[in-house]
């Protein structure tokens, strides 16, 4: 059963706002959200970033749909905070969270004061947070040395099923690096052959669970404004890694992509102002094999956004892909 669902972006609008454009996005037809856990923007422009443990509290006493959030512990919060959080959302909402683990950005944990470490630090980290975690959330009293420091830890509140633990990975090489330890993939969308790739190597490396894809795109009526929208709030996205796992500041961010042009943005966002193009594209990450689909519209804007998707877009896809349902059916 393929999950259109919608992202919500901390870094681009505040958090009340956000609040309602996901209750809008339930009640427009999307069957699930997603958000990312960031302490700073991507951009100047964006200029918001709120916390997101406390804002899905909000978010899942406030709607019925499934909620997962993309997280980096190890630096800049503990795994055994980090376990606390997801085993409380769980506790109060069965079945309808998870949480993707990945190994950082820098613009969101230099604020520790400790040194930002190598990609390969990074990766045992995680590895070692996410071992860590999972046998906090199965009840255990945890002790570890090693990247991460824990003494006697103990997640007191739990659901009786922990909340599944997602890999979250941008490449063939981290994806099945995650099959070790991941109850599921989630990436962001490139092309069709890259995302086969990153699909293929985590099921080869025998990873379990459902894998999803998170797309960015940009919309609007007028071509010449979705491009507009999509320069303005995510020209960052044309960079790539390494630059945004290293860079500290959103101000550099802005520094390093000011000269992006129509060709580079396009690489980096879905950007149309015909819906049919748009349907096009999550089709085809579904073909690909994923199992859901979160639509991130980079605008500051989502209203429209919402409101057309869900009269045009869902609908298109509900009657185009086989095992596709409405979110109403979901």
């Amino acid at each position: 059963m393929a999950i259109i669902g919608f992202h919500a972006s901390h870094e681009q609008i505040p958090p009340s706002a956000l609040l309602q454009h996901v209750q809008h996005a339930e009640q427009a037809g999307f069957a699930a959200a997603m958000c990312s856990d960031h302490l700073a923007p991507w951009s100047l422009r964006q200029g918001h970033s709120g916390h997101s443990w406390a804002w899905l509290g909000a978010a899942l006493a406030s709607t019925s749909l499934p909620f997962g959030v993309v997280t980096a512990p190890g630096q800049r919060a503990h795994p055994a905070v980090v376990a606390q959080a997801i085993a409380t959302l769980g506790e109060m909402f069965p079945g309808r969270f998870w949480a993707a683990l990945g190994s950082g950005e820098n613009v969101n944990e230099h604020v520790t004061g400790e040194p930002w470490p190598d990609k390969a630090t990074r990766e045992r980290r995680l590895i070692e947070s996410a071992d860590v975690m999972r046998r906090l959330l199965a009840g255990e009293e945890v002790s570890h040395s090693g990247e991460i420091v824990v003494d006697g830890a103990r997640v007191w509140s739990r659901p009786p099923e922990p909340p599944p633990l997602i890999g979250a990975a941008v490449s063939p090489v981290s994806a099945a690096s995650h099959a070790r330890w991941a109850d599921g993939l989630i990436t962001v969308a490139a092309d069709g052959p890259a995302l086969r790739d990153v699909l293929t190597a985590y099921r080869d490396a025998g990873g379990r669970g459902p894998v999803s894809a998170q797309l960015h795109l940009s919309w609007a009526p007028d071509e010449r404004d979705a491009l507009a929208i999509a320069l303005d709030q995510w020209a960052y996205g044309t960079l790539g890694p390494p630059a945004t796992w290293d860079i500290a500041t959103p101000a550099e961010f802005d520094r390093r992509s000011v000269d992006v042009d129509e060709e580079a943005i396009r690489r980096a966002v879905t950007i149309s102002s015909d819906l049919a193009v748009h349907v096009a594209r999550v089709a085809e990450i579904l073909d690909a094999g994923y199992d859901a689909v979160y639509l991130h519209h980079v605008g500051q804007e989502q209203s429209a956004f919402i409101d057309a998707f869900g009269e045009r877009v869902l609908p298109a896809l509900d009657r185009t892909l086989p095992g596709t349902t409405a979110a109403g059916d979901a």
